[in-house]
């Protein structure tokens, strides 16, 4: 199979790529859950995310987040199988999220039915948000070049192994509370006074401790320097809940890079449940692996 027409590009919401974007590549998208206090909804519902993150706020809890069901996976895939497509299927960290773990149940229950399940390919991205998404759009643009299943797949691969991104966030304390905190645990008792700046590399890691927040942001253009000298052109930009410096970032990247962005987009309720408001993140990979 070579034609792009037979090779579907799924992915999750986490990668929060803007709808317009999925729409043009034809990319399948696989939600999440999120709950605040009892109440669950598919991450793909949540409209209004000054709302979410308001109900965040008040609840004493917080926020508990969980994979796509298994028969989530087969609704999506077993119409691409049965269109006579070869599916390959990009997810957040498996260290982060069981949402891997049920995509191979089910490719495996589709296999064991019958039902062409040796066509989908199951690639863990070992990031999440905007890394998620370049590793997709990487993926979709080989598709979109004729490239056959194990094609698609090396360049995904190719996009996570080019993949550097970095992101400022207000506060360690939603972080903390979901304990997806990884290596940046040893930031705990100084997370009062600083502005950590973090990568996402199979966890949360620290990158560098800095003062402010106007410091974090400066800091986020230097790391957007480094990698346009490196030639690594192909940039997204991403935030919660602050549209005003995500815009203003991503002029000065386009200024920086020479070329429009990937996308810019807005990380959602799922990852923003561990993460909390304020986030603001760029990253990069080679254009010619978007290409």
């Amino acid at each position: 199979m070579s034609s792009a027409a037979q090779i579907a590009v799924v992915c999750d919401t986490t990668a929060y790529l803007p709808s317009e974007l999925l729409t043009e590549r034809g990319i399948e998208v696989i939600s999440l859950y999120v709950s605040i206090d009892g109440d669950q909804q598919p991450e793909s519902e949540i409209d209004d995310y000054g709302e979410f993150f308001k109900r965040l706020r008040a609840s004493e809890d917080g926020a508990t987040t969980s994979q796509p069901s298994l028969g989530d996976f087969v609704s999506v895939y077993e119409p691409l199988l049965d269109a006579g497509k070869e599916i390959v299927s990009i997810h957040i960290a498996a260290s982060l999220s069981g949402t891997c773990e049920a995509a191979n149940q089910a490719r495996d229950r589709l296999v064991a039915e019958g039902k062409g399940g040796e066509r989908i390919r199951v690639f863990d991205s070992r990031t999440g948000g905007g890394g998620t998404g370049l590793c997709v759009l990487a993926a979709s643009a080989a598709a979109a070049a004729g490239g056959d299943g194990e094609a698609v797949l090396a360049r995904a691969r190719q996009a996570r192994e080019e993949l550097k991104i970095w992101f400022a966030v207000d506060t360690l304390e939603y972080l903390r509370r979901g304990d997806r905190i990884g290596a940046a645990r040893a930031l705990i008792g100084s997370a009062l006074k600083i502005k950590p700046i973090l990568t996402m590399e199979e966890e949360v890691t620290p990158v560098e401790r800095v003062r402010t927040r106007a410091r974090s942001i400066e800091r986020l253009r230097d790391y957007a320097r480094q990698r346009h000298e490196a030639g690594l052109d192909g940039w997204l930009v991403q935030h919660i809940q602050d549209p005003d410096s995500a815009n203003s970032l991503a002029d000065d990247c386009r200024e920086i890079y020479g070329c429009e962005p990937a996308f810019v987009s807005e990380v959602g309720a799922v990852v923003g449940a561990h993460v909390g408001p304020g986030l603001l993140g760029v990253g990069s990979v080679s254009k010619s692996v978007l290409s």
